[in-house]
């Protein structure tokens, strides 16, 4: 499970989070959801403990992550934003890498990898060199890389950007299977299709605050609106109002 009570991050005058609180429960997809600029990204940064919050808490299965960085990280599968990968390694070698800074050696990493390869369907690639790799490959290899020490709770920062409709699928795909294995799954997107077809719960981020969360059928019903995107926008205005 992954928990943020509360959390507040400034960048000089510039003021990223308010007032950030949520649960992310074992077993669910979880959806932040916001538009551009709203604090989601900043979110998941102070979750896998690349930012240290100002104000507030993060917890991961418990573990606080700012007092205990490294526990937190040992619990975590992270899908960042930036998704660089070693392009003279290859799909491979890039996720043996991650799998030995997790702390697995041998016949048990190799194991790894092959089955990562197999469920990623990564058997064209998986000898190749990252560079001129296309988008959805270089995807791949960021996610298989991300859980290649079976994490207990995964956080994807919008997965699906620039991916084609196949790529998409395949994601999709992945991520339900995290969910069906009883993984916390945390990812951010302001693509609705993409929440309506796999969340559970919908946590709506506007100028650095929650403003609004619950399964999307309860947020339908609290906006008192029929679609998810008409709920989001209700909420998203009623809480610029208030903030104005």
């Amino acid at each position: 499970m992954i928990e943020a009570a509360s959390l507040a991050k400034s960048f000089g005058q510039v003021v990223a989070l308010r007032d950030v609180t949520f649960q992310a429960p074992d077993g669910v997809v979880t959806g932040l959801l916001g538009p551009n600029g709203a604090g989601k990204t900043t979110t998941l940064r102070v979750l896998y403990t690349l930012l240290r919050p100002d104000r507030g808490s993060a917890h991961v299965d418990g573990i606080d992550v700012a007092a205990q960085p490294r526990e937190a990280q040992r619990r975590l599968g992270v899908l960042p934003d930036s998704r660089g990968l070693y392009g003279r390694l290859t799909s491979r070698e890039n996720i043996r890498y991650f799998g030995r800074m997790q702390g697995l050696r041998g016949a048990a990493l190799e194991s790894r990898i092959d089955e990562l390869l197999r469920l990623l369907d990564m058997g064209e690639i998986a000898d190749r060199r990252a560079e001129g790799f296309s988008q959805g490959q270089r995807v791949k290899v960021a996610i298989a890389r991300a859980i290649v020490h079976s994490p207990r709770n995964i956080v994807l920062d919008e997965p699906t950007n620039g991916l084609d409709v196949l790529a998409t699928r395949a994601m999709r795909a992945i991520i339900g299977r995290l969910r069906d294995e009883g993984h916390c799954v945390l990812f951010s997107s302001h693509i609705m299709q993409e929440v309506a077809a796999l969340c559970e719960r919908v946590v709506v981020v506007a100028r650095g605050a929650v403003v609004a969360q619950g399964t999307p059928a309860e947020l339908r019903r609290s906006t008192g609106h029929e679609s998810l995107e008409d709920a989001f926008v209700a909420a998203i205005g009623t809480a610029e109002g208030l903030m104005a």
